[in-house]
């Protein structure tokens, strides 16, 4: 890991101190940049020879709030939705009051009373997320979007193009970042993706940590297994259960038992609990995922109240998925309760599809099987395992309907794309239980379209 430049090291060979302030370099042992002063020197064996980077920033919509307004920029900054919905981001400062990402709000204003509300603006923050990605472009064609504030970069072969190498080259862009776009961010540099993501982290904000291949082993063994990528809650209390807490635990144990036992995430883990991640750092990273989702004034139970809002979701996420000629196999809903238990359901399908028919009819099926009485606060739907549209939405020779219903929602779209998406609704055809004569939607908070 990148250590402090007064450390001494015994790697043979001379270990040349970086100035991430003014780019300089220094002898190994001195505290400050003997040009500017700077005490935020890193120092590192295998800094010049590294090449992965993974670069995030820092609370990135508080960031671009406080850089727009600097009236706050010493207040604690919370980005997010109203009473009911959760905290998008949060500054530094809020962070010392105990507020967290996808936080409730209500629990986030107990913890921070006077803290500064803003309304998330995705708007703005993708304007400023696709600047600095240009930025990050102009360095290396290898640059691979995580989201809109994060990515990895491959330096490899940059060095004569720079005349620097890749850990200089990533400081100074940095630097430009943060005088020139307003906001700041981490670097991690490593081998490979999974120690560049995990160094990112390590020092946040304006963070620039090394973990060498050399130290790998002896570093991850140290860590909890919640920082291996994948590793989430359901399956770190999976491990904890079978009395595995630390990387190092599953450094010492057989990669075919971990396989034999947690299958292929079996596998995975045992290869990155030892450093090791063959995985490159690939530019055209498509979208995983595509969804919509909305939180509610008060909570809903009743199944025919969340029907026509799931019609509308499903709409919504047809018309991106036709909108960016793309077909997915995978449907999945998702509940939130009363309580914030997340519900998310999942159905495969055995062809392609983009039309929001066949996503809503999977989708209420789904639904159908949850309401059995308990409040909900959030409910989505969303798309996955996407591929092109070319092959999406075949002839059903099952459903003799099916090709009746494809006619009239391309009819459908053809009328909203004259004449508005206001024009005409997918009617609610699709019946599994009484239907209500009249149906009134709830009312919305908020209708959020994700794209991962």
């Amino acid at each position: 890991m990148a250590h402090d430049a007064s450390r001494t090291d015994q790697s043979p060979g001379p270990v040349r101190a970086l100035c991430r302030d003014c780019g300089s370099r220094a002898s190994q042992g001195k505290s400050r940049c003997p040009r500017c002063g700077s005490p935020r020197l890193v120092c590192h064996p295998e800094l010049d020879q590294l090449t992965i980077a993974h670069i995030d920033c820092d609370a990135f919509y508080a960031s671009v709030e406080k850089r727009d307004n600097p009236d706050i920029q010493d207040q604690p900054v919370i980005v997010g939705g109203g009473q009911r919905g959760v905290v998008s981001t949060c500054c530094y400062i809020a962070r010392i009051s105990g507020v967290r990402s996808a936080m409730p709000m209500f629990k986030a204003m107990e913890l921070c009373p006077d803290a500064v509300v803003i309304k998330p603006n995705m708007e703005k923050y993708s304007a400023v997320g696709r600047e600095i990605r240009e930025r990050m472009r102009a360095l290396t064609p290898l640059v691979e979007p995580i989201s809109i504030d994060e990515a990895f970069l491959d330096l490899s072969g940059t060095e004569r193009l720079h005349g620097a190498t890749p850990a200089e080259t990533l400081a100074k862009l940095i630097r430009e970042i943060e005088a020139e776009i307003g906001v700041t961010a981490s670097v991690g540099l490593a081998p490979n993706k999974f120690l560049a993501k995990v160094a990112s982290d390590l020092e946040k904000p304006r963070g620039f940590s090394v973990i060498g291949a050399a130290e790998a082993l002896e570093f991850l063994a140290r860590q909890p297994v919640s920082i291996i990528w994948g590793v989430g809650k359901v399956f770190q209390n999976k491990l904890a259960s079978d009395g595995i807490r630390t990387i190092g635990q599953l450094q010492t144990m057989d990669p075919t038992d971990l396989a034999r036992r947690y299958g292929s995430m079996g596998l995975h883990i045992a290869k990155l609990s030892r450093g090791t991640d063959d995985r490159v750092v690939t530019p055209s990273r498509g979208a995983k995922s595509i969804s919509a989702e909305t939180t509610f004034n008060s909570d809903i139970s009743d199944f025919e109240t969340l029907r026509p809002i799931l019609r509308r979701l499903s709409e919504k996420v047809s018309a991106r998925l036709k909108k960016a000629a793309l077909s997915g196999r995978g449907v999945t809903l998702k509940l939130k309760t009363a309580d914030f238990k997340t519900i998310t359901r999942a159905r495969h399908l055995m062809d392609p599809t983009q039309l929001a028919d066949k996503i809503y009819r999977n989708g209420v099926d789904l639904l159908e099987k949850e309401t059995d009485g308990r409040r909900f606060r959030l409910l989505g739907i969303g798309v996955s395992d996407l591929e092109t549209a070319d092959r999406a939405d075949p002839v059903d020779l099952v459903d003799q309907q099916a090709g009746r219903r494809h006619k009239a929602e391309k009819a459908m779209d053809a009328l909203k794309e004259k004449f508005g998406s206001s024009a005409v609704e997918l009617g609610l055809t699709h019946t599994t239980r009484k239907t209500k004569a009249a149906e009134k939607p709830a009312s919305l908070r908020s209708d959020d379209d994700e794209m991962e």
